[in-house]
């Protein structure tokens, strides 16, 4: 049995990776753009094909005009919608307790490993 080396220079496995690489990328990019461009609208079109029967247009709504609704009941509910949402805050107070922490060694801020120390 004779056992022969295989002669690959890293330069060609390179371009092989990089060819790889490139044609995934592109047909990724190729596919994307033909479902966009064609698959989209067929779902589209498909939806709106289920979903025909169940619009309802703004000019098939009836608007029932209540009396009993005026200005003054309109401006309590936008007043009461606005003291509710500025509520929400709370007002803490302005007292900062900063508590000094016990410092640990770290080996980051040695001095010992700098850059200077040869080995």
């Amino acid at each position: 049995m004779i056992h022969t080396m295989l002669a690959i220079d890293q330069i060609s496995e390179g371009y092989v990776i990089l060819l790889t690489g490139l044609i995934i990328v592109f047909s990724a990019l190729l596919t994307l753009s033909l479902f966009f461009k064609f698959g989209l609208p067929v779902m589209l079109y498909v939806y709106k094909i289920i979903t025909k029967g169940s619009d309802k247009k703004i000019k098939d709504i009836s608007v029932k005009n209540d009396e009993k609704f005026t200005g003054e009941i309109a401006a309590a509910i936008s007043v009461a919608v606005h003291l509710y949402l500025h509520e929400q805050h709370d007002n803490e107070n302005a007292v900062l307790t900063i508590k000094q922490a016990r410092k640990l060694y770290s080996p980051w801020s040695s001095k010992i490993y700098g850059i200077q120390n040869r080995l």
